[in-house]
């Protein structure tokens, strides 16, 4: 039997994800109700409830049949193997402290496999886009990854957990990396991260403990924009651990990864 023509369902996620990140935009300088989740660092606002009700009512809308899973505690599978996974507001702490790099993360998974990704960067008013074996776009544009093949040439973004123990650990291998390559850069966003991987701003993203949410549609952008991306342990990106690579940089990167004890931090 034929998959679900993907085109609609791309229209559909970019349209909700920008309607979303407009009303991120409005709501930036107000004051926030702000409550904790895992722990002190790991923050929830009105906001991103708000975001979030507005991306699955308009899915429910539009197809009722359709799973969701949503960061802020939205789970209904669905009755026909289609699941929206949605982040609906990517980078909370920079949305408090008015740091302009937040975006709205939609996913498409058909029969488990991510098929569409549409990640919304909110104050740039960016929307990366991809459908997989299609390539990956920007405002509509054709974007790819870089070339990057020195290792001592690369511009590696990363991200680190809620954790304060585990933040230590995660300093630990920063510090191990740092000297090999060109530069660390820290966003606070890894939907952006991995769609930068794909746009070239980036050459590498890695990250530990992302939630499928914070991954799902910025992996698909960095692979069909000509990414390698993966775990440390030739398995697909996960929780477990996601790093996107410029393809000549994956396994080099992994190497020095692997070493610095990244598997476990």
């Amino acid at each position: 039997m034929a998959g679900p023509d993907l085109l609609p369902l791309l229209a559909l996620a970019t349209s909700l994800a920008e309607g979303a990140a407009e009303l991120l935009r409005e709501a930036v300088d107000r004051t926030q109700l702000v409550e904790t989740k895992t722990s002190l660092t790991d923050m929830v606002t009105a906001t991103d409830r708000a975001a979030e009700a507005l991306i699955v009512g308009g899915i429910r809308d539009a197809r009722p049949d359709d799973g969701i899973l949503g960061e802020e505690g939205t789970a209904d599978p669905g009755t026909n193997g289609i699941r929206w996974v949605v982040d609906p507001l990517d980078g909370t702490t920079n949305f408090l402290y008015g740091v302009p790099a937040f975006s709205v993360s939609i996913a498409i998974e058909v029969d488990g496999v991510t098929e569409v990704g549409v990640v919304v960067d909110a104050m740039r008013r960016e929307t990366f886009t991809a459908v997989r074996g299609r390539g990956a776009r920007l405002n509509d544009r054709p974007i790819g990854c870089r070339a990057t093949e020195d290792l001592a040439s690369a511009l590696v973004g990363t991200g680190f957990s809620y954790d304060a123990a585990r933040r230590a650990r995660q300093g630990q291998v920063v510090a191990a990396v740092l000297p090999r390559v060109r530069d660390i850069r820290r966003f606070g966003g890894a939907a952006i991260d991995l769609c930068w991987v794909g746009a070239g701003r980036l050459d590498a993203h890695y990250e530990r403990g992302l939630a499928p949410w914070d991954l799902a549609a910025g992996s698909l952008v960095a692979a069909e924009a000509g990414a390698t991306v993966g775990d440390l342990d030739g398995g697909p990106s996960s929780g477990a651990f996601t790093l996107a690579a410029a393809p000549p940089l994956f396994a080099p990167l992994r190497d020095l990864l692997r070493s610095a004890g990244a598997a476990t931090a």
